[in-house]
């Protein structure tokens, strides 16, 4: 069962008070035998009312009131979400919570509603439906919001070539680099195409501050297509100059123009067949 379990507010965290390094260090070491345990989902300090607001509701209306609020034996000073077998089980675990307030203070335990509770209301289970459909779209957005994007280029035996090229001209700095002979597991049979024993397992690079991750492949067969690496410079010199770099070899699909989105733009297929394009951000100096 998942339960909230609540500090309630004092005059002393009403008025802002921070805790001693004592309390600080007893209540860290609480948490991580919470978190060993496997019961915490999350938990958190509140400000003081003083930084808050209320909103009444009454019919259509809305109120907005500003904090500080005098109730303080009703508030809120800070919370855990538990998960646990049982109330007793939470009980148990908050008579071990050191004194959160330097006075005497209260932690309330409140279990959440589950929709087994909602059974006589939702008899075609429609709105479990809803609800589950709902947590899966919570729990995604949480974890895409902490997740990282890169691009992923392949080079099809080119790979080492191209970080030369792209170090020289571009100022890419390239980060870790593992061949195929570097592997701590052995390349399955029949995987690499001859003479790719040596060619680039994987690596990483840094433009601006943006990380690329690249590769040879297994094989020569790499294609590209259907996406371009957008690159935004600030100075129109330096703009001419990456331009001309990767044309070279390759082939320019749209000069460096004035257009309406920017002072400069063009897009270009460096010789690895790579497709860049290059610009100058909309604020930029003509």
């Amino acid at each position: 069962m998942r339960v909230m379990v609540m500090v309630k507010a004092t005059a002393s965290s009403e008025a802002g008070l921070m805790p001693s390094q004592e309390l600080m260090a007893a209540m860290g070491e609480f948490n991580q035998k919470l978190v060993d345990a496997g019961i915490m989902e999350s938990g958190d300090g509140l400000k003081p009312t003083s930084q808050g607001y209320r909103v009444r509701f009454n019919g259509t209306s809305r109120a907005v009131m500003q904090g500080p609020f005098a109730e303080t034996n009703e508030l809120i000073a800070g919370y855990w979400i538990w998960n646990v077998s049982s109330m007793d089980e939470a009980l148990a675990w908050v008579k071990q919570c050191p004194n959160p307030m330097i006075e005497e203070s209260d932690i309330e335990i409140r279990p959440f509603y589950s929709m087994e509770d909602f059974a006589d209301v939702d008899t075609t289970g429609e709105f479990d439906e809803q609800e589950d459909a709902m947590r899966q779209t919570v729990a995604t957005q949480h974890a895409v919001a902490q997740a990282t994007l890169n691009s992923y280029l392949f080079f099809a035996g080119r790979c080492e070539e191209a970080l030369n090229y792209y170090t020289k001209h571009l100022g890419a700095k390239v980060g870790m680099l593992m061949r195929f002979s570097d592997s701590p597991d052995p390349v399955p049979e029949g995987i690499l195409a001859p003479g790719f024993e040596n060619k680039v397992m994987h690596c990483e690079f840094t433009l601006g501050d943006t990380k690329v991750l690249a590769s040879d492949g297994c094989n020569d067969g790499t294609t590209h297509s259907g996406y371009s690496l957008a690159l935004t410079l600030h100075a129109e010199d330096t703009a001419h100059r990456v331009f001309a770099a990767l044309a070279e070899g390759g082939e320019i699909t749209m000069p460096l123009a004035k257009t309406f989105w920017s002072p400069l733009y063009g897009q270009v297929v460096d010789k690895f067949g790579i497709a860049w394009m290059i610009m100058l951000p909309g604020n930029a100096p003509n």
